[in-house]
């Protein structure tokens, strides 16, 4: 399994390697159309090459779509952590009440009942 995701990898690597070499030409990269900027008064812009604009699309929506991901999940995991506290308030509880239970007996059968 290691080998598969080592070689998937690489694959990876050359294809990246590939996409790139074969579209460095310069680009004009923009903040505005040009109707906008003239209207506003200043408009931002780069030049880049196209790899760098392509893959950096990529990796702004990877990004976008883990951080909105993550956002959507925060119910439920604060749904887990909230269900993780009752858990050990139970356990605590149990535990006290076996305590309780076992006052007063043989020290040995007070292990046996705890264990089970």
């Amino acid at each position: 399994m290691r080998y598969l995701r080592y070689g998937f990898l690489g694959i990876l690597g050359i294809v990246l390697v590939s996409i790139s070499l074969g579209n460095s030409q310069i680009v004009e990269l923009k903040l505005m159309p040009d109707a906008l900027s003239e209207l506003l008064g200043f408009n931002l812009s780069t030049s880049l090459p196209l790899f760098i604009v392509v893959l950096g699309g990529v990796v702004a929506g990877l990004v976008i779509g883990f951080l909105w991901e993550w956002l959507r999940e925060h119910k439920h995991r604060k749904d887990a952590t909230v269900k993780k506290g009752e858990v050990r308030k139970l356990e605590r509880e149990v535990k006290k009440l076996k305590n309780k239970q076992n006052e007063g007996k043989d020290d040995v059968l007070a292990l046996l009942d705890e264990t089970n």
